[in-house]
């Protein structure tokens, strides 16, 4: 019988023997691609879009010593908006040429992406084997919000990884320095900073010590190295805060876009607040305790309502909520179902839904998705939380919280399932034995 020589036995490669397995052998290759060619091809090429140059000229002008608030704020190209704290935190980028200060940005940016890829599979505790690893690093790096961040010159990949830490070191009650990575976001764009409510509703006070003390340092060192710094006051952060009908995803964006009345938009912002406050309401209620679900619902909840109800939201600032879509692998889950991926298609792909032949309907589903796609999840979010408290009231249970029943131990939902006729579990001989045994089949 012919035996291939031992070299060459070495070279061939390992068959995969369990569905796991093959999941992993065809995913990796998928992943590790996907991630390269997203970083060399689209974070290297030309794009008419550049968030870099003007971080760049604010930061050699900077260092030069010349204004830097000095905007021209009625041209549509991407301007610079970040205080003087965050000038003085990139300023080295003006360090070296342009082209190459923009490839280390880039380069920064994608290790920050993955870095927070693998916190994410740390917090959820998804070992590197599993094929959840490659199957999530292949839709961060197809997604449009990480394709953009990378080809646009963002900083959003070293938010995300900022964030991912904060949300760790909150989860781990670590206050200080949990507040010293939020300061430090904070100091260069403020983001994050709703996710502040999440310690503050944990009782979690030390994280405003280092999460407001950060940036007022930071502040107060760059401001008198700032040659225009009352410019900044006075002109970007008006812009800042005002609304604009131009890359713009918030609901006030797309209302002035479309030239819907001031009362309609208004009322779809409010309508949309009570939903939201409602769901941050039972979110701190029901499941403040269950820590890993409420952090990551909430911190998703926070921000995309922070993009959908003020003055401006962008499609890839949608990178922040990984955290809450990464909540999928928890049983209790809220995007367990069609509609929260149905939300999360329409602000997550990078596909494009303009048509050459019918323009209008084109530019509508793709200038809305996006609008739509967060205000969609929010509801969903609000729908099946509300579902669940009315469940919980209805079988009276709210006591003991408000999870659905198939999560509930078994001698609970046997009690939810018992009517008033329902005779005891101790009168119906092995029954008892019986339902513990369906139960622990379904959870497995």
């Amino acid at each position: 019988m012919y035996r291939a020589p031992v070299f060459l036995s070495q070279l061939e490669p390992r068959t995969a023997r369990t569905t796991s397995e093959v999941l992993n052998f065809a995913l990796w290759p998928f992943a590790v691609l996907t991630a390269l060619r997203t970083v060399l091809v689209k974070g290297t090429n030309f794009n008419i879009t550049d968030d870099f140059a003007p971080v760049y000229k604010a930061s050699l002008a900077f260092l030069n010593g010349r204004a830097i608030y000095n905007e021209n704020f009625d041209l549509v190209d991407p301007h610079y908006l970040y205080p003087p704290s965050g000038t003085l935190m990139i300023a080295p980028l003006a360090l070296i040429d342009p082209e190459k200060s923009k490839w280390c940005f880039v380069a920064l940016n994608a290790v920050a992406i993955v870095l927070a890829w693998y916190l994410l599979l740390r917090l959820f505790k998804v070992a590197l084997k599993s094929p959840a690893a490659p199957g999530l690093l292949v839709l961060m790096f197809s997604s449009e919000t990480v394709i953009n961040t990378l080809a646009f010159g963002n900083v959003n990949g070293c938010l995300l990884a900022a964030e991912v830490i904060f949300l760790a070191l909150v989860l781990r009650r670590r206050d200080l320095w949990a507040g010293v990575v939020m300061g430090l976001t904070i100091a260069v764009k403020p983001t994050l900073a709703p996710l502040l409510l999440i310690p503050l509703l944990r009782g979690q006070w030390k994280v405003f010590i280092t999460a407001l003390g950060v940036p007022a340092v930071l502040m107060a060192a760059a401001w008198p190295l700032i040659k225009d710094p009352m410019d900044f006051v006075h002109r970007t952060f008006p812009y800042f805060m005002g609304s604009r009908d131009y890359f713009n995803s918030a609901i006030v964006g797309n209302a002035a876009y479309y030239g819907l009345p001031v009362w309609l938009t208004w009322s779809m912002r409010l309508v949309m607040g009570a939903l939201v406050l409602i769901s941050l309401w039972l979110l701190y209620r029901y499941y403040r305790n269950d820590e890993l679900f409420f952090v990551t619902t909430m911190s998703g909840v926070l921000l995309i309502a922070s993009w959908l109800l003020p003055s401006l939201g962008q499609q890839y600032y949608s990178m922040l909520v990984f955290p809450f879509l990464m909540s999928v692998a928890l049983r209790n889950s809220v995007l367990r179902n069609w509609p929260a991926w149905l939300a999360i298609f329409g602000f997550m792909t990078y596909d494009k839904w303009l048509l050459d032949h019918w323009q209008s309907t084109g530019r509508a589903l793709e200038y809305l998705r996006v609008t739509f796609g967060w205000g969609l999840l929010l509801v969903v979010v609000f729908c099946v939380l509300g579902d669940r408290y009315l469940a919980a009231r209805r079988e009276g249970r709210l006591d003991s919280g408000i999870d659905p029943a198939f999560l509930l131990p078994a001698d609970q939902a046997s009690a939810v399932g018992a009517g008033p006729d329902t005779p005891p579990a101790s009168a119906v001989g092995t029954a008892p034995k019986e339902q513990v045994s369906i139960m622990e089949g379904a959870r497995a």
